[in-house]
């Protein structure tokens, strides 16, 4: 599955409110997928920094596409946990979502996601997602 794939799922797939990000699949592989979080002035909060939902709400994604990328296609999957630590705030830079699957079974997948603006590491999470 490469980058036109993982687009195709991101405009197929996702509520209008997710779509509405810009996020972009800029790579894909076997237990992985790049997004691009393109900064907006309508994903700042107060104080200009871009807001932690919509850095999770990529990071929720990026699975999608790695979970995908990983069986070959998409299918029905749905969000178990999600937990994201912030390290730093982000002004005016896009932010790459590295999601990497770190085991992925009939039921189950587990991904580390690494989130960075510039060469800066902005945020952590780790998701577990039920294949349906």
């Amino acid at each position: 599955m490469g980058e036109i794939d993982g687009n195709a799922i991101l405009k197929d797939n996702f509520a209008p409110w997710v779509q509405e990000l810009g996020l972009t699949v800029e790579e894909t592989g076997a237990d992985f997928a790049v997004l691009r979080l393109p900064w907006s002035d309508r994903l700042a909060r107060e104080g200009g920094a871009m807001c932690g939902q919509a850095m999770m709400a990529a990071a929720d994604t990026a699975t999608v596409i790695a979970i995908s990328a990983a069986r070959g296609g998409f299918g029905p999957m749905t969000t178990v946990q999600l937990s994201t630590t912030f390290q730093r705030p982000v002004f005016g830079k896009d932010v790459l979502v590295t999601a990497r699957l770190t085991k992925s079974g009939k039921s189950l997948a587990f991904a580390d996601i690494t989130l960075m603006a510039g060469e800066a590491v902005v945020a952590h999470a780790t998701t577990v997602y039920a294949i349906l």
